[in-house]
């Protein structure tokens, strides 16, 4: 499959003409597309398409707006198990996983085009008379988006259709390991009737084509989703230049389970947050805090299940867990492995490649269980992005929650107890952006703000309304108009009420 970059309403190559191959990460033979190689210049004609573009897209009404991103929606549902294959080839999750983020995207397009008409500001009353007072909310203008690899359509949708709706116009670097996946999604904006220019897609390395669009002076803001070194290096850069940055980079998320929990229900979630998307979600479980009591019992149970999954091609229906992404990657969580065994945690199963039968062109990982942690180790503190989870004991609920929130992330926890009061003590207590009671750390709904506390994240939060993406990608102008026909001076001129009524 060819993709190519998207900018003023045409597909285009990289200007240089170079490219690169995105592979099937569960076997690497396969090539699944070639895409541009683009560079600086490829991002400065994409800026100045959509600085073309946005006088004329800001004005137009928001429900208009809206009702471009139903369509897509609608187009994306008729599509939906056909881009579920493509999300499962490109990036290598299991089949349902891929049709699930595919039915992200199709949520985030019906919601977000409903906010066409929910763009409301508010009018308050004036402290003086013959005076109103309203806040209206307008579009930040051109609007660069960074988006990875894990869940190809979910992510890019998350940030292209609140801005859209809002009133900005976009440019979007997707991962490189991703491009057909993000080239499929703004080829159904482009047929749902987006106008040249508002729309951009430049495709390319995220150290060259992601800095340049950062930082380009035609950029008047960005949204970025990626690991902490690559946020906090935009945080800097972006910083200098008074650039309005949300930022999404990662956690080590933990499940806390009581005494009192029902063990089956937090084995499933365990398994389901630990080695769903073989642990390359930023809400993943890779964290487990056990209460004594149940902790060996818990631990067993675990291992038996973990060491069940079968590994391989996420297109094959008995599939449980795919691979990890590329090599680079699975040489990260492979060295974590050997960290976490050299630091003195029980190696319960897993923690090895796999490289025979189905899976010996690919990148697997066994799922990995690690008993008997500290919470002082690495490999409880620092995020893995894999299949690997390290378990650790407790004997009272303060002790879990500490643990929880001694690690510099906070986006995502969980606890499962049957005590009604322990998850209210914990659901307040808990330093995460989200948090889950008796389920996993991962399942957010898009019509809520997902975001982290600490170093998972800055700025406003993606997804939901007011408080989340709305919020970011529009900002509130406030009018005042005064109709007395005379000077009225705010806190000076203002009357008692005695000479008002007078």
């Amino acid at each position: 499959m060819d993709v190519r970059n998207f900018i003023d309403g045409r597909w285009l190559d990289a200007q240089d003409g170079k490219r690169f191959n995105s592979l099937n990460p569960a076997d690497t033979r396969q090539v699944v597309a070639s895409a541009p190689l683009s560079g600086p210049a490829d991002v400065s004609q994409a800026v100045a398409a959509a600085r073309k573009a946005f006088p004329v897209w800001k004005l137009l009404p928001a429900p208009r707006r809206g009702e471009i991103l139903f369509k897509a929606g609608d187009l994306l549902l008729r599509e939906k198990a056909r881009l579920g294959e493509l999300v499962t080839r490109e990036m290598g999750k299991v089949l349902a996983e891929g049709l699930g983020d595919v039915q992200e995207a199709i949520d985030m397009a019906f919601y977000m085009a409903g906010e066409g008409r929910r763009m409301q500001g508010e009018t308050v009353p004036s402290e003086l008379p013959d005076k109103d007072c309203k806040s209206v909310r307008e579009a930040l203008g051109v609007v660069g988006l960074i988006t990875p690899w894990n869940f190809p359509m979910a992510i890019p949708a998350w940030k292209l259709f609140p801005a859209l709706v809002c009133g900005n116009t976009v440019v979007l670097k997707p991962s490189s390991d991703t491009p057909a996946c993000a080239a499929a999604l703004v080829a159904f904006l482009e047929k749902a009737g987006i106008p040249p220019g508002v729309v951009n897609l430049v495709h390319g390395r995220g150290e060259v084509v992601g800095e340049a669009l950062a930082t380009h002076p035609g950029i008047d803001a960005v949204s970025f989703t990626g690991s902490c070194a690559a946020g906090e290096q935009l945080e800097e850069l972006l910083g200098k230049l008074h650039r309005p940055l949300a930022t999404e980079m990662g956690g080590k998320n933990a499940i806390i389970i009581m005494d009192d929990a029902d063990l089956n229900l937090a084995l499933e979630g365990v398994l389901w947050g630990a080695f769903g998307t073989s642990g390359q979600r930023c809400t993943a479980s890779s964290r487990l805090i056990i209460h004594e009591k149940v902790y060996a019992n818990f631990i067993a149970m675990l291992g038996k299940a973990a060491a069940e999954f079968r590994l391989g091609d996420g297109l094959k229906q008995d599939t449980d867990v795919g691979p990890i992404i590329n090599a680079q990657q699975m040489e990260k969580v492979l060295k974590y492995i050997e960290i976490g065994t050299a630091e003195g945690a029980r190696l319960v199963t897993g923690g090895s490649q796999v490289t025979a039968g189905d899976c010996g062109f690919g990148h697997f990982i066994k799922p990995t269980v690690f008993a008997d942690v500290d919470p002082s180790m690495r490999i409880a503190r620092e995020e893995i992005f894999g299949p690997v989870v390290s378990v650790m004991k407790c004997s009272r609920l303060k002790e879990a929650i500490d643990i929880v929130n001694s690690v510099p992330f906070g986006l995502s926890s969980a606890i499962y107890s049957r005590d009604v009061n322990a998850t209210a003590r914990a659901e307040k207590e808990l330093q995460t952006g989200i948090v889950y009671v008796n389920a996993s750390t991962i399942g957010a709904e898009i019509h809520l703000p997902f975001g982290g506390w600490k170093h998972s994240g800055s700025g406003h939060p993606e997804a939901g309304g007011r408080g989340g993406a709305v919020d970011f990608y529009s900002r509130v102008k406030v009018i005042y108009r005064d109709f007395s026909g005379r000077l009225q001076r705010a806190q000076i001129d203002k009357q008692s009420p005695s000479g008002i009524l007078s």
